[in-house]
C-alpha cells in the first residue's frame, strides 16, 4: 500500500462510503452535509498536500492535521464516518517516521474521533471501548508494519553494502591481476631479454678488445649473431606466451646443457653440468630454466669466477637444481637494489619452492627446490 496509486484507490473508495453512509443515514441537512464536507476535505487536501507529503515535511504535517480534524468533525455529525479510521491510521503511519511519532499521530487520530463520536452517540462507555479498541489495533500493527519495513531497511543496506564490497572487491582483483601480470613480464624479460642483451654488450665488448689487438673476431661474431637470434626467439615466444626457445627441442637437461655450453663460449668460464632429469611438467622445467639463466647472468656479472657447474636432481616428490662458482662471493644479507635473486625467490614461492643462498670469499652457491608432478 505504499505506492501512491494505490493510496488513491483507498481514499477515493473511502471517500464514496463514507458518502454513502451519510446519505443513507438522514434527509438532506445539517448533519449528512456536514459529513459530507468531511469528506471533501480528506480528498482534496490529499490531492493536493498528502501526494507531495512524502518529500515536503510542512505539507505533511499540514495534512495530517486535517485529516486528523475532518475524521473527528465528519464523526460529530456522523458516527459511521469513524469507518474513515480504517484508512486513516494506516496512511499517517507511512507519513511519519519512527515509533514514537507513529504512536502519537495515532493517539491524536483516535482523541479526535473519540470526541466527534461521544458529541453524536453521547455514550461515554461506547466511545472508550470502540476508540481504545481502534487505537490499540493501530499502534499494534503500526510497530509491526515500521519492524518489518526497518527489517527490509536493514536488508537494503546490507545488501548495498554487499554490493560495493563486490564492487571494491573486483577492482582490487583487476588490480592484482594487473600487478601479478607486471611482475611475470618483468622476471620474464630479466631471465631472458634483459640477460641476452648483457651478453651482446659483453660479446661487443670482447670483439672491440679483439680487434685492437689484431686477433680473429670470427668466433665472437659469431656469437654475437647466435645471441642476438637467441634474443629475438625469446622476445617473440615472449609475446606470444609460449614456451621458451630452449625447451623447444628436448627437455630440460638438454637445454641445462646447452646453456652451459653457450655460456662458456660467451664468457670463457668453465661450465659443468651434471643433470639427468626425468620428463617433468613445463612449468616445472620453466622454473629451472630461469633460476639457471638467472644463477649463470649473476655468475656473468658479479662473481669474476674461473669455473661453474650446474647440477640438477629430482626424487621425493621435489626437484632441485644447484648453481655454484669460485668467485668471490658477497654478503647475502647485504641490501641490493638488484631485481635477480629476489625475482628468483617470487619464482620459486609462485610453486611452492624455495631458494637457498650460501655464499664466501671461496664462492657461491645457490640451491633452489620445488616440488613437481612428473609426467609420462
Amino acid at each position: 500500500m505504499t505506492e501512491r496509486r494505490w493510496w488513491h484507490v483507498a481514499i477515493l473508495g473511502i471517500a464514496a462510503l463514507l458518502t454513502t453512509l451519510s446519505l443513507a443515514s438522514a434527509p438532506v441537512g445539517i448533519f449528512p452535509t456536514g459529513a459530507m464536507a468531511a469528506v471533501g476535505v480528506i480528498v482534496v487536501s490529499w490531492f493536493t498536500l498528502g501526494r507531495m507529503a512524502r518529500g515536503n515535511r510542512p505539507a505533511r504535517y499540514l495534512f495530517m492535521g486535517l485529516l486528523i480534524l475532518a475524521s473527528g468533525v465528519g464523526t460529530a455529525f456522523e458516527p459511521s464516518f469513524a469507518t474513515v479510521q480504517c484508512i486513516a491510521f494506516p496512511l499517517l503511519w507511512t507519513l511519519v517516521h519512527g515509533r514514537s511519532r507513529g504512536i502519537l499521530a495515532s493517539v491524536a487520530l483516535a482523541f479526535s474521533v473519540g470526541v466527534g463520536s461521544y458529541l453524536s452517540t453521547h455514550s461515554l462507555a461506547q466511545t472508550l471501548a470502540i476508540e481504545g479498541i481502534s487505537l490499540a489495533v493501530s499502534v499494534g500493527l503500526g510497530l509491526w508494519i515500521t519492524s518489518i519495513a526497518n527489517q527490509s531497511h536493514e536488508r537494503q543496506r546490507l545488501l548495498d553494502e554487499l554490493r560495493s564490497a563486490q564492487d571494491r572487491l573486483s577492482v582490487l582483483d583487476r588490480d592484482a591481476g594487473i600487478s601479478s601480470e607486471r611482475e611475470r613480464l618483468a622476471r620474464e624479460i630479466h631471465d631472458t631479454i634483459a640477460q641476452d642483451l648483457t651478453g651482446l654488450v659483453m660479446l661487443s665488448q670482447r670483439a672491440q678488445r679483439e680487434l685492437a689487438t689484431g686477433a680473429a673476431v670470427h668466433e665472437t661474431l659469431a656469437l654475437l649473431e647466435e645471441s642476438a637470434r637467441t634474443a629475438l626467439a625469446e622476445t617473440r615466444a615472449l609475446v606470444a606466451s609460449s614456451a621458451p626457445v630452449a625447451l623447444t627441442s628436448g627437455g630440460i637437461t638438454e637445454a641445462l646443457t646447452r646453456l652451459g655450453e653457450r655460456f662458456e663460449r660467451e664468457t670463457s668460464v668453465a661450465v659443468t653440468v651434471n643433470a639427468n632429469l626425468p620428463p617433468l611438467d613445463r612449468d616445472t622445467e620453466v622454473v629451472l630454466l630461469r633460476c639457471a639463466q638467472e644463477g649463470l647472468s649473476n655468475v656473468r656479472k658479479h662473481a669474476g669466477a674461473a669455473s661453474a657447474s650446474l647440477d640438477a636432481w629430482s626424487g621425493d616428490g621435489s626437484v632441485g637444481l644447484r648453481i655454484t662458482d669460485d668467485g668471490t662471493g658477497f654478503d647475502p644479507r647485504a641490501a641490493t637494489d638488484g631485481f635477480g635473486l629476489g625475482g628468483m625467490r617470487d619464482r620459486l614461492a609462485l610453486v611452492g619452492g624455495n631458494l637457498d643462498v650460501t655464499s664466501s670469499p671461496a664462492g657461491t652457491m645457490l640451491t633452489a627446490t620445488l616440488p613437481i608432478g612428473v609426467s609420462a
